[in-house]
Formats: C-alpha cells, structure tokens, sequence
C-alpha cells in the first residue's frame, strides 16, 4: 500500500482517492471491526454499492493498521479493469514489487530477488516520475506463478494483508475454475489475510453464501451503507466555519437526500461548493455546482449512450425520468414511456444491469450513475 506523507490540502472534500485520516470521518465501528477480524486472522467480504465509500474504508484501515504495527505489509489491488486470470497475476505482482519498494532497502532486495525469474521491467510513470512496474505471465505459467506470489507472501516473515477489490470480476474470466483455484491456494497459508471487496451485490452474495461455491463461508461478511447524516453534516460544516463560511443545514439536507447519502456524489457537489462559495444556503447554489460537475462528464456520457441500441437507451432514459422503477416489465411503466414490448424491455433491462448502468436497490431500478441520471433527465 501506498504510503502518503500527511499533507495540509486546498479542499478538504477529497472524492478521488484517500488522503488522510482528517479528511475521512466516521465508519468507525466498520474500521475497528475489519481491523480486528485481519488481526484475529479471519478474511473479510465487504460489499457495497459503487460510490459509497469502501475502497477509502479500505484505505483507511490500512493507514491505521500501518500506525498501530510496522511489520505489517498491507497491499490493495482493484481487479475491475482485469479481463483473465493472467491479468489478475500480473497486476497482484505489481502490486508486491511497487509495495516492496518503498520499504527498506533489506526487504525490497529479498523481494526483488524473488521477482528475478518474472523479469519485471521499471520504468518511471510519466507524470509522479516514480517507478512503475510491467511484467508478462504466460498462460501455461500463470497457475504455477499465482501460487509462487502467494507462497512468497506466505514466506515474508510479515503479517500480510492483502485486499482484492471489485473481486466479483474474477467470476468473469475465461478460465474455469478460477474461483476454486484462488480458493485452494488460499486455505493452505496462514500469513497472509483477505479484503475481498466488491460492488455487484448479488455476484457478491453467489460468491460467498452459496453451499456450492468455493468461497462459501469462508470469510466474515460485511455490508456498507451510507453514512449517517447528522454526522456527516457536522464534519462538512466544521470546514466550512474554519474558513469563516457556512453550510447550511437545509442546504446539506438536499444534497444529502438528492443523491440518498452515496458519498461520492455527495463529496464532489462540496468539493464545488467549498472552491466557488463562502456561505452556502440555497438551491441555486446546489443546481448549479451539480450542473458544473455533469457538464465536465457529458462527452464520457455521450460516448456510453452511444453503444446502447434504441431500447436500451429509451429504458435507461425512462428509469432516469421515474427516479426509480419497482416494476420496470410492468404494463403501466411500458406505456407511460412509450416502450417496447416487454420481452424487449426485459432483454434491454439484462443489458444495463450487466453494464453497471442500472442497478437494483431494495426500492427497485435506478440509473447506477447518479449524474448520468440527472443528464438523462436533462435531455
């Protein structure tokens, strides 16, 4: 894991990665009870929806795991952009040599000693100028060289732990058996310990609750819900004050409600806000820093409605204009939007599930990017 040097930061509403622990606020029973579950030597399934705050989580409890023991190593990967299980190898040993380098200069040398046989190749990243790390596996390898990485975690001499986010991909690559490979490599080391994180509730649940999966109850289970919003409030006020402004209550209420407490959207509406106003208390403040935000992602939403076919689009369009869809095969959700039949609807709403552009809460379908459906609105 990355180690940050604590810096004083021009907005304190970070929505892009983490920073500190000044800047994270609550989720204090979920950081205590991960840390004790890894320290106590028992996996972790976390899942939550996208946007609501379990990869900061993450990080936050690695920065504190990191405070409290020097000798633990802590690692976090996010697998969503991975497509096979040769992927998933070379970005976890990434992770271990880029990890292994901002340690001391003993510990990085008997892990680059191990990583010899990989040939890894360095080279600095174009904008930070730090070493970045490319390596190839080869498919008739790539099972022997996942259960070397882990067997040379195993072998560290260290407490490891090592988080796997948006995990459920895994479920998606063209081997069969990934799951259960993963699954066996792991129940034989006692070192290492797992964050497997994931946003696909119900791949998620499949993965870890069902008696013929690999992964079935092997881990302790944990769902993230959004913040409360009394305590977020006062943590985003105090910032507020401190800069001799204010954020009004009603104000922070709206903004809360508008976007049911996903902290992601709720942290780039302040962010705004907290760059271009001193006293913050009306709507007009609000719709025009949400309507900023949606004007710098039209041409990636543009480019993502592009691909739908004109079912796709007008259901997506439909359930951005209902806010939610309890029923989205029913006849009078079809009618009301001039929709396809509703083998057609079905087919479209499979689609936009599939692509994360819906998503099914216990209230029914909403657009998953709160700012694609105001856009979708809009239009």
């Amino acid at each position: 894991m990355n180690k940050r040097k604590r810096r004083k930061i021009e907005n304190p509403f970070v929505y892009q990665g983490y920073e500190s622990p000044e800047y994270f606020f609550d989720r204090t029973v979920e950081t205590e009870n991960m840390i004790s579950a890894l320290n106590n030597g028992r996996n972790i399934t976390l899942i939550s929806p996208r946007k609501i705050g379990k990869t900061g989580l993450i990080h936050h409890v690695f920065h504190q795991i990191n405070a409290m023991k020097k000798d633990v190593v802590c690692i976090y990967i996010d697998i969503f952009s991975t497509k096979n299980l040769q992927e998933f190898i070379g970005m976890l040993a990434r992770a271990i040599i880029e990890d292994a380098l901002e340690r001391e200069k003993t510990f990085a040398s008997k892990v680059l000693d191990f990583f010899k046989a990989l040939r890894p190749t360095m080279t600095p990243d174009l904008l930070t100028g730090l070493p970045t790390v490319s390596l190839t596996v080869s498919p008739v390898q790539a099972e022997q060289t996942l259960k070397s990485l882990l067997m040379h975690l195993e072998g560290l001499n260290k407490r490891v732990y090592l988080a796997i986010d948006e995990f459920q991909q895994i479920a998606e690559y063209p081997e069969t058996g990934t799951e259960a490979l993963l699954r066996s490599y792991i129940q034989f080391i006692h070192n290492v310990h797992f964050i497997f994180s994931g946003s696909k509730k119900h791949l998620m649940e499949e993965m870890f609750c069902s008696p013929n999966r690999p992964f079935f109850q092997s881990t302790q289970l944990m769902n993230l819900e959004p913040l409360f919003e009394e305590i977020y409030y006062d943590f985003a006020s105090r910032f507020f004050e401190a800069k001799k402004g204010s954020l009004s209550q009603d104000a922070f209420h709206s903004i809360y409600q508008r976007f049911d407490g996903y902290t992601w959207y709720i942290q780039a509406v302040l962010n705004r806000l907290y760059e271009q106003e001193k006293h913050v208390d009306s709507e007009r403040q609000l719709a025009e820093a949400i309507l900023f935000l949606i004007n710098t992602m039209v041409p990636q939403y543009q480019t993502i409605t592009s691909f739908l076919t004109v079912n796709q689009y007008s259901l997506l369009k439909a359930i951005a204009e209902a806010d939610v869809v309890a029923q989205p095969l029913s006849g009078d959700f079809i009618r009301r939007y001039n929709l396809p039949s509703v083998s057609s609807v079905k087919s479209a709403l499979t689609v936009l599930a599939d692509k994360d552009l819906v998503y099914l809460t216990p209230r029914g379908y909403i657009v998953y990017d709160r700012f694609l459906g105001i856009w979708l609105k809009r239009i």
